[in-house]
């Protein structure tokens, strides 16, 4: 399964969500100052690698200060359940594991795996976080799992160069924005660089214009599927999907091009050396992109809009994120409980957020310790967005139909890419292929 969206290229301190350490969030429960946990060691095995590893350990090196607790973190690669399960069969459990996906946190839970989190911890998440929050981090009413990192994927981000030498405003409603990209390539560009080599980015492009316009009772049917996705709200959203994909003019390069453009080479087509068009919908991480490969200043040379409203919804906000758990096998169980309580405040926000190329889904975080507009914003437009957030769709299904490269719905959004002339027809295969995985 390829890890994306919170896990990308998100080195630089002011690309995303950089925001100073929060202080004066209160004590800490993890442990207290008076080093109670010294001489132990707690395991935390994650995705995470390079930069966000580096940052990672920053936040753990926090809790040893304040502990006394030694950590380390083993990093599992994309294949987190796999590598879970061979440790825990081995004897050798981590004693916390940073989640990627909702669905991993429910198949932890099911087979017995996981530690409900303490009452101490459960307190700080349902004064601190949107209940929406604690929804994602329960299995059957039990809370496993807290939201240490979080995205925000619906932004679309744009060069305002290219915008302004279009005469054209960030849009309000998806149909301005088809006008508005119509407009960007009468002036020379293609309007959206389309990353169709990546089957994730189709998948994000559906759940925002389902979520605005099917609403979010049947965005979060569709992901339990208790909805079929042969109903006639699919077919809409794909149909709504189809006009942008429909519209050579609009894609740079093509439907074969994009379906030839991995994620970086979207962000690439609008804000390289040689821009080829003036907009790419990704979420907040494509400001690292912009920043680090491409050395544009955010803000200026790189800015974002909210994913606009569809057919009379509003606008959505679609999430993912990193759950911290522990694991019953652990050997120090007790201590990574203390480790999970501390991520849970915003003083352990605050030190991942100090280095930049993070955002936390907690509210505590005073908006004003941002360390830019654009940061603001994203982080207003999540956190605002409270119990209106959704969970990326596809990362809360099985990964057979929403995680894996060359299949299920990643592979079927890539072939309606390629042809979009019946989307009745693509929500029948959707079905065929989610029936299976959600059976399985």
């Amino acid at each position: 399964m390829m890890r994306r969206r919170t896990t990308l290229l998100t080195g630089c301190t002011t690309l995303t969500l950089a925001l100073a350490t929060a202080c004066g969030g209160g004590p800490v429960s993890a442990g207290g100052g008076d080093k109670a946990l010294s001489g132990q060691t707690v395991t935390v095995a994650g995705v995470w690698s390079g930069s966000e590893q580096k940052n990672f350990q920053k936040v753990l090196d926090a809790f040893t200060e304040k502990t006394g607790a030694k950590t380390r973190f083993v990093s599992t690669g994309d294949n987190v359940s796999t590598v879970v399960g061979s440790k825990i069969e081995g004897g050798n459990a981590p004693d916390v594991v940073m989640v990627p996906q909702v669905g991993v946190l429910q198949q932890f839970a099911k087979k017995g795996w996981l530690k409900p989190l303490s009452p101490t911890a459960q307190h700080t998440i349902t004064g601190d976080y949107a209940p929406v929050w604690k929804k994602y981090g329960s299995v059957d009413g039990t809370l496993y799992g807290l939201y240490f990192k979080a995205a925000h994927k619906s932004t679309v981000w744009y060069s305002p160069e290219a915008l302004s030498q279009a005469g054209v405003k960030p849009p309000k409603t998806y149909d301005e924005l088809l006008k508005a990209g119509h407009t960007v390539s009468d002036s020379g560009l293609a309007a959206f660089a389309v990353a169709g080599q990546d089957g994730w980015t189709l998948t994000d492009w559906f759940e925002n214009i389902y979520l605005s316009q099917a609403g979010p009772e049947k965005y979060d049917a569709l992901a339990a599927h208790k909805l079929k996705w042969t109903d006639p709200s699919v077919v809409e959203a794909l149909t709504t999907l189809g006009k942008l994909f429909k519209d050579q003019q609009l894609i740079a390069g093509g439907r074969k091009e994009a379906l030839n453009t991995d994620f970086p080479g979207s962000v690439e087509k609008v804000f390289g050396p040689k821009a080829e068009a003036g907009m790419v919908y990704e979420g907040d991480f494509v400001a690292g992109v912009a920043h680090d490969q491409f050395g544009k200043t955010i803000g200026k040379e790189a800015n974002f809009f909210p994913f606009p409203a569809v057919g009379g919804g509003t606008a959505p906000v679609v999430s993912g994120g990193d759950a911290a758990v522990v694991l019953k096998d652990a050997k120090n169980a007790k201590a990574g409980m203390k480790l999970l309580e501390y991520l849970a405040t915003p003083e352990a926000a605050g030190v991942w957020a100090k280095a930049g190329g993070f955002l936390s889904p907690n509210r505590k975080l005073d908006l004003a310790q941002y360390g830019d507009d654009v940061s603001r914003a994203t982080a207003k437009s999540l956190v605002g967005a409270a119990d209106s957030v959704r969970f990326d769709m596809s990362d809360q299904a099985p990964a057979a139909f929403g995680g894996t490269k060359g299949t299920g719905e990643w592979k079927l959004l890539q072939d309606f890419l390629r042809d979009p002339s019946d989307p009745k027809a693509t929500a029948a295969k959707l079905e065929a292929a989610a029936a299976k995985a959600y059976q399985d």
